[in-house]
């Protein structure tokens, strides 16, 4: 096969991945969201008072958990797939393709058992690597999604979505560090995002 042909193909295959892996976790969260919903509330989770207590992270304790767990780890590596499948179509090198794998490996490491937070026993390992593993998420996806945003503007393809990944960018980061409803917000536009970059690639890949 040419290797043009094969850097297109990939290019290709790394968009379709970008465009199902935000939209299966978003489906997945939400269906297991309403099976798990009495076993989320033992927990102490509140949709409204308490929307992040183990949420999302405690769904992979209650009885349909290996659902959860198994899409932690594909939207995960579809992140980081999708990460350099971007890296083809862009004009310059940038560390954003660099932070948005890490955030990638981060969200497969969300697959280790979280520990329940109103709990009598001590941390486990896997909680430990579980909470680490958010922490490396927020602060690798965030500033990636602002230094792709600076990488946006070089090049006239992706010129458009340079102040949106911004804008994305800074309504996201500080509803990740504030406990309650406003997480949603987080959520929400992260996916949509991810979603919108996903598509631009798909289209330049097919050109």
């Amino acid at each position: 096969m040419n290797p043009l042909n094969e850097k297109y193909s990939f290019a290709r295959l790394a968009a379709l991945f970008g465009l199902l892996g935000p939209g299966l976790f978003g489906f997945v969260l939400a269906s297991l969201t309403c099976a798990e919903y009495n076993f989320m509330r033992s927990l102490g989770w509140d949709p409204i008072r308490a929307p992040t207590l183990d949420w999302p992270s405690g769904l992979a304790l209650g009885p349909f958990g290996r659902i959860m767990t198994v899409t932690f780890l594909f939207s995960g590596a579809s992140l980081f797939v999708f990460a350099f499948g971007l890296r083809q179509k862009l004009p310059t090198r940038s560390c954003g393709i660099v932070l948005l794998a890490l955030a990638g490996f981060a969200m497969m490491g969300l697959a280790f058992s979280t520990d329940p937070t109103l709990r009598t026993s001590p941390a486990t390992w896997h909680g430990r690597l579980h909470d680490l593993s958010f922490v490396l998420l927020g602060i690798t996806l965030m500033p990636g999604m602002l230094v792709l945003g600076a990488t946006f503007r070089r090049d006239p393809r992706w010129t458009d979505l340079s102040a949106y990944s911004f804008a994305t960018a800074s309504l996201a980061l500080p509803t990740f560090f504030i406990k309650g409803a406003s997480f949603y917000v987080f959520l929400v536009a992260i996916l949509i995002w991810y979603e919108v970059i996903a598509f631009r690639l798909w289209r330049l890949s097919n050109k």
